[in-house]
């Protein structure tokens, strides 16, 4: 079976961050892993270089735009080469084989039906190239994604018919629950598409870099808008539109993309595929966002991470594991030096590092370097079942992209061989004369180390590959067929010597972030910024729903001073029951048949053992606390924006 694995291509409007390494490590991961396995695979990553936005930053540059789009586009790939990123392809949306199969595509579509001509007049975002009705503006006027002021724009355009596939798309959802992962974000995707989709502008007039309309239209003054034509990339990569060289590879196994551009992966683009009667990815998996030290990243704070700069300083292997071991796929990471520092001392150098130069150690006092696996299912037969335990879990781990756990399990063979060391001891057999036993333990731990880099080699490709040459063997399909697969053990073998591989870091190797200055008085004349510090984007705030709730019942909760047990009616099927600590301001019975302000998509929990369903909004200072309510009654399960 064939493997497709591929990133977002990333936006030429600045250089590499490490949100896009994270993502990079993640996809050059999952295909070392489906080659080492031996399937047939292809690992597509790139660029994305048109759109009015480009063409805007490159006249401030004072630059043609091509010229722009080259010199950014050139520093992912150097990066990418410098991590030894294992791509196939790297594909710029500027490549002529792209846009022929981009026009290729917007053909077929419009022969099917699925584009026609009109005009539009909508509030357009520059900066997420993007159109919203009105309805979702944040005051008539603002970007709901990114909060930037929109403009009015009316010009002809060309749509795509996405409301005619909203029942399919959602048929889809059903039918494949693994389209979407993490399955926690399944849920807004299908929520939104349920809220029915609107026909897509998929080109403008308003500006010239793009993909240029099929000679067939004879329309061009139009250009192909951003969405449409960089999509499409994942297709055109595998010779659509020109020469299909690879496109048995299609559909894709899994795509790989920041949260922030979900929607247009998972509604967008198999609407598109389906027009064009091509099959639909296996997965969009959706990951999430990085933080500092606690702190969002921004240029402002001067504390924003560059992949290149830790990687200098403390070596791409390391920042790879750290980031795919730090935190569940889909969850928001945090990047620390402290948390790099700690887990290259305890897991790499403890775990990993001391394992390899123990054994090294001790075959070298034992037995002259010469490491004999013939006795270690006489004497280690348990090891062996756990180890053998182990290697049978990681494949689903990483299937689901579950990288965290992945390494999680993985770090359990390290432990086997650490505590078989430890149990042992093979010193003290070796001066009881029973120096079988003893180098039995030492054939068993280079076995543990042997089938752990292995698996360890999609994360860690350059350190799997020493220790692997420090056991005398090399890591392919063959050696992992032999030692994962068939559970054989390491032929005789010399052991190599091999300087530390972690040596212990004891201060951190880059500055630190800046520390935030406190708050300082301004007076009424200074000049004054706008403080980005605790701003959040407009659409983490659309994240939260707010609804206006009636309360219909509320009793107090025995044994508490604080909380009150009420039910709240908020338009659903069944009023939600809150736990809320006010009960020192408000009494139950006064508040039966009131409205309140409700947090509603907040994850359930237990308070003194009974289940809270939302949070109710209030107000606290010196004089007390408050209730935020609606001014005048409204229908319960109102929005609240």
């Amino acid at each position: 079976m064939s493997k497709y694995i591929t990133t977002p291509i990333y936006y030429v409007n600045g250089e590499a961050h490490i949100g896009h390494a994270y993502t990079t490590f993640i996809a050059d991961s999952l295909a070392r892993y489906e080659r080492l396995k031996g399937e047939k695979t292809f690992f597509l990553t790139g660029t994305d270089e048109h759109g009015q936005k480009i063409e805007e930053s490159a006249q401030k540059k004072g630059k043609e735009t091509q010229a722009f789009a080259d010199e950014i586009s050139a520093t992912f790939r150097n990066l990418w080469d410098e991590f030894e990123i294992s791509y196939d392809k790297f594909i710029r949306t500027t490549d002529e084989d792209h846009k022929l199969g981009v026009q290729k595509a917007f053909e077929k579509m419009y022969e099917k039906g699925d584009i026609y001509k009109d005009f539009y007049e909508g509030h357009y975002c520059v900066s997420c190239e993007t159109f919203f009705p009105e309805t979702q503006l944040v005051d008539g006027e603002f970007c709901p994604d990114c909060g930037r002021t929109t403009n009015v724009v009316k010009e002809e355009s060309y749509f795509f018919k996405l409301s005619n596939y909203e029942d399919k798309l959602l048929a889809h959802y059903e039918q494949n629950p693994e389209f979407i992962m993490p399955k926690s974000r399944a849920n807004e995707v299908i929520n939104f598409v349920k809220g029915g989709l609107r026909d897509l502008s998929v080109t403008r007039t308003s500006f010239s870099w793009g993909v240029h309309m099929p000679a067939s239209i004879n329309d061009d003054k139009h250009v192909m808008y951003v969405w449409l034509d960089a999509l499409l990339n994942y297709i055109t990569a595998l010779g659509y539109g020109k020469n299909e060289e690879n496109m048995d590879f299609w559909p894709a196994s899994t795509q790989l993309v920041g949260k922030d551009i979900l929607r247009f992966h998972a509604i967008y683009w198999p609407a598109f595929l389906m027009s064009l009667d091509l099959p639909l990815p296996k997965t969009i998996g959706a990951h999430g966002w990085w933080t500092r030290d606690g702190e969002k990243m921004s240029k402002s704070k001067g504390n924003v991470v560059s992949p290149k700069d830790v990687s200098d300083a403390y070596g791409y292997e390391n920042l790879r594991y750290f980031m795919l071991r730090e935190v569940p796929f889909g969850q928001d990471g945090d990047f620390s030096q402290r948390a790099l520092i700690d887990r290259m001392n305890s897991e790499l150098s403890n775990d990993l590092g001391n394992l390899l130069n123990r054994i090294i150690g001790m075959s070298g006092k034992y037995s002259d370097f010469e490491i004999d696996s013939v006795d270690v299912e006489k004497y280690h037969s348990k090891e062996l079942t756990q180890m053998n335990e182990v290697l049978d879990s990681l494949d689903n781990y990483m299937e689901t992209l579950q990288t965290h756990r992945y390494l999680e399990e993985l770090w359990k063979l390290f432990a086997i061989g650490n505590s078989a060391i430890t149990e042992y001891e093979p010193w003290a057999k070796m001066k009881e004369d029973r120096k079988d036993e003893a180098l039995a333990t030492v054939a068993l731990v280079a076995n543990v180390l042997a089938k752990a880099v292995v698996m360890l080699s999609p994360i860690m490709p350059n350190t799997s590959k020493k220790v692997a040459d420090t056991l005398n063997f090399e890591i392919n399909n063959d050696s992992y067929t032999e030692l994962v697969c068939d559970k054989k053990l390491l032929k005789l073998f010399n052991i190599k010597k091999i300087d530390p591989l972690f040596p212990r870091i004891e201060e951190p190797l880059m500055p630190e972030a800046p520390a935030q200055e406190p708050n300082k008085p301004v007076s009424d004349d200074e000049p004054q910024e706008v403080e980005e510090d605790n701003l959040i984007e407009i659409g983490q705030f659309f994240e939260t729903s707010l609804k206006v709730g009636t309360v219909v019942e509320g009793e107090a909760v025995p044994k508490s001073s604080k909380l009150l047990k009420l039910q709240v009616d908020l338009g659903e099927a069944k009023p939600r029951q809150i736990i809320a600590g006010i009960k020192k301001s408000y009494s139950a019975e006064d508040l039966i048949g009131t409205q309140v302000c409700v947090v509603a998509n907040l994850k359930p929990a237990k308070l003194m053992g009974m289940l809270s369903e939302g949070m109710l909004l209030a107000a606290k200072d010196d004089e007390g606390l408050c209730l935020i309510r609606p001014e005048k009654p409204k229908k319960a399960g109102t929005p609240i924006g």
